[in-house]
């Protein structure tokens, strides 16, 4: 065994240790064996945000998977759990990892009570296979079970969904990431994560998602999780990582990462030659899309969101009147004699209501959110739906994803008052 491919045999061994052992915690697991020959690349697992990777069974040349189409109790966040529909327990379902080059078996059973298929968005393979109800197969009646198999062509982040009452189906989280790792040698990254973006309309006080809502949605989610209950991405300082996002909502995403400017380096057409990687700082996700983003990591704690403000907040009401600059006080003195505890907000802005709702001035209607919400070191983060953080350290180990808590900025690092006179100084003003 040459020195690399020894190196590349302990890198593989290593990640496949600790994915293991991430499976006990609910991470994801390793699927993948090493690939034999002088130019073929060891992929390590994926990491799927607040999910997990379906596990194999090799019969013969093929690798066997087993999805499960289902009701799932999620919980967005802690104190609000809905009935979704999802893969195996979870919504979005399991991550399918495999290798360009392998034939794949996927068995679907469909335990909903009303018929499905499975859409593999992207790929490329024989028509019979490609899961659109009706034009390419029967529906999968309740209680049936499914084999699809093909061999995979291709490499890249693609999806899978429903192509059958997809309105419904989509609307309550039925969605899964497919990844198919090169078989050549591609440039290596040190982490690699995977996400899905989802909309979800959850009426404050019910407890099912209502799929005939198009636009007013009230929850943005990462993996079908709210901040601050989406895991932070974690790296070591100087690693390359790479984010793979794709987009089964109902609306585009211009996802920004703070502290770098990242290199989009590939799609659902799998990785581009780098010629055409691009660097930017915001990167829109179109409905149905992929997107691989790769950086190198620097130290600090960094936002990682999308930037239609509203899809980082929580449980919005979108026909509220507007309130800025209304005094409130007389009508809200009315209105406590009908509604005890009633509480005017937004005549400054909406800011207090993190503070009020956490608090107990404000209490909102069973099974639903705050509309912003987590803590920082330094306060309130004010934040909610599509927002997560990119959490760099010196010290992180291979294989570990644990949040190492919040970063210990150098001395003189950090933004500081130097004022509380609002008069202070002397500004430029126009005019």
């Amino acid at each position: 065994m040459t020195d690399t491919s020894r190196r590349e045999f302990l890198t593989y061994s290593a990640s496949l240790a600790a994915a293991t052992a991430g499976v006990a915690a609910g991470a994801g697991a390793a699927t993948k064996e090493p690939l034999t020959g002088a130019t073929r690349h060891i992929h390590g697992p994926v990491r799927t945000l607040n999910g997990w990777t379906l596990p194999y069974v090799r019969k013969g040349n093929v690798k066997e998977f087993h999805l499960v189409a289902e009701e799932v109790q999620h919980e967005f966040a802690p104190g609000m759990v809905a009935s979704c529909w999802g893969y195996n327990g979870s919504t979005p379902g399991p991550t399918i990892e495999a290798v360009e080059g392998d034939r794949v078996r996927i068995l679907v059973t469909n335990r909903l009570p009303e018929h499905t298929t499975i859409h593999w968005h992207g790929l490329i393979l024989p028509s019979g296979m490609d899961g659109v109800g009706g034009l390419n197969q029967p529906q999968i009646e309740p209680g049936e079970t499914f084999a699809y198999e093909f061999d995979l062509v291709q490499h890249g982040t693609h999806m899978y969904h429903p192509h059958a009452d997809e309105m419904t189906q989509l609307a309550v989280g039925m969605m899964g990431l497919f990844i198919i790792h090169p078989r050549e040698n591609a440039a290596p990254v040190d982490r690699d994560y995977a996400m899905l973006l989802h909309n979800w309309a959850v009426h404050p006080g019910t407890y099912r998602p209502d799929p005939a809502v198009m636009v007013d949605f009230d929850l943005w989610t990462f993996n079908s999780k709210v901040f601050p209950a989406i895991e932070p991405i974690v790296a070591r300082t100087g690693e390359r990582v790479r984010v793979r996002i794709g987009n089964l909502s109902m609306w585009n995403h211009p996802i920004h990462l703070h502290g770098v400017q990242y290199e989009v380096t590939g799609s659902d057409g799998g990785r581009w030659p780098k010629h055409q990687w691009r660097r930017e700082a915001t990167e829109i996700v179109g409905v149905g899309q992929m997107r691989d983003i790769e950086f190198v990591a620097v130290p600090g704690d960094w936002a990682f969101h999308c930037h239609m403000a509203h899809h980082t907040m929580n449980a919005m009401g979108h026909d509220l009147p507007n309130s800025l600059g209304v005094d409130q006080s007389g009508v809200a003195r009315e209105l406590r004699e009908l509604f005890p505890g009633y509480m005017a907000m937004g005549e400054d802005g909406m800011a207090e209501h993190q503070a009020h709702v956490e608090m107990g001035h404000v209490t909102g209607p069973p099974n639903t959110l705050p509309m912003a919400t987590g803590r920082g070191p330094y306060g309130n983060i004010g934040m909610g739906g599509m927002f997560t953080t990119v959490k760099v350290r010196d010290n992180v180990h291979a294989g570990d994803f644990s949040d190492p808590g919040w970063y210990d900025a150098p001395v003189g690092s950090v933004a500081a008052r130097v004022s509380s006179d609002p008069d202070f100084g002397n500004p430029p003003r126009r005019g």
